[in-house]
């Protein structure tokens, strides 16, 4: 089995790579090889055969010569993240949008070739004025570029699949929580450094008010979110291949209480910095959500905030938690 996964280089995308590869197989099938995409040069570990290329997606020449070899599995994570696409018009375009569509038309213009096709969406597709509980039936109305660029791509994905060109499916992740490394340009990225710098004894700024509730999963449960996808049956899910994710609803001040249980002290490391144009893009988010349906599919996440504290803590740190006393 080959498998093609764009965006490779990035926190997701590695951390998924560490898993096929421990793996060995995915759905019982051996892995023979793996092509690994992104903007800079992806790692491939070493003794693992395929390959590993920069890439811009963006590039009209790019998916031709990535779909030429027939990838088994294709796994779609390259993209612009929300703050940078609302920024910046014409790149959250290039990439999230055309750079999808170059994708897919790649795929359709192989005769007799239908793949397995995983993308990432995301829960900005939705809009307000939102329901507590945003339940699968809910319209798409997306408030900022990103979630339109997403939506977008649902779209395409669904009809594709219905032609019979791909067995696809858009997987609308929770906001990713905690992220290990440097802060990204994505506007939710405070949710993960008011939990990541503290443990990591750094200053973290928080933007918005601490009755902010949003959605969230562990980047553990993310992995294994696209293994699910890239293996389970499809055809129960009909003519909509989009779900929304299970995940956890918490307010940003339960999300710092989480902290304090897990490390008593940590949340002095947090400063209060409202910051409007952030506050602007995620009041528009849902705040939760009650996916029977990808429950229904076996799609599984953490129980509660503490938890997803936890996976970083076990990840991360080495099941060593600082201490602030």
């Amino acid at each position: 089995m080959n498998i093609l996964v764009t965006g490779a280089a990035g926190m997701i995308g590695r951390k998924l790579v560490d898993a096929l590869v421990a793996q060995g197989h995915l759905g019982g099938t051996e892995i023979t090889a793996l092509t690994l995409v992104d903007q800079v040069a992806p790692v491939l570990p070493d003794g693992v055969p395929g390959a590993a290329l920069a890439v811009d997606i963006a590039d009209p020449a790019a998916a031709p010569a990535l779909i030429e070899q027939r990838p088994d599995v294709i796994v779609h994570l390259a993209a612009v993240v929300s703050g940078v696409a609302e920024a910046d018009f014409d790149l959250g375009y290039d990439v999230n949008l055309d750079g999808t569509t170059q994708l897919l038309r790649a795929i359709a213009d192989q005769d007799g070739y239908r793949p397995r096709y995983v993308q990432t969406s995301s829960i900005a597709v939705f809009g307000t004025p939102l329901p507590d509980l945003i339940p699968d039936e809910q319209p798409l109305e997306p408030l900022t570029s990103y979630g339109t660029q997403k939506a977008m791509g649902e779209l395409m994905v669904n009809d594709l699949s219905r032609k019979g060109v791909l067995d696809g499916i858009s997987l609308r992740l929770p906001t990713i929580c905690v992220r290990p490394g440097k802060p990204n340009g994505a506007a939710s990225s405070f949710f993960s450094g008011i939990v990541r710098e503290p443990l990591n004894r750094e200053e973290a700024v928080l933007p918005v008010p601490e009755d902010v509730r949003h959605w969230h999963a562990s980047p553990r449960a993310a992995v294994n979110f696209l293994l699910h996808a890239a293996t389970m049956d499809l055809e129960p899910m009909g003519p909509r291949r989009a779900l929304s994710l299970p995940g956890v609803s918490c307010t940003v001040g339960e999300q710092i209480a989480a902290l304090e249980r897990a490390a008593p002290g940590a949340s002095k490391l947090i400063r209060h910095e409202p910051d409007e144009t952030v506050m602007k893009i995620v009041e528009t988010w849902p705040r939760g959500f009650d996916p029977k349906r990808a429950r229904f599919l076996g799609f599984e996440a953490e129980p509660d905030f503490d938890a997803i504290v936890r996976v970083y803590v076990e990840e991360e740190l080495d099941g060593e938690v600082p201490s602030f006393g």
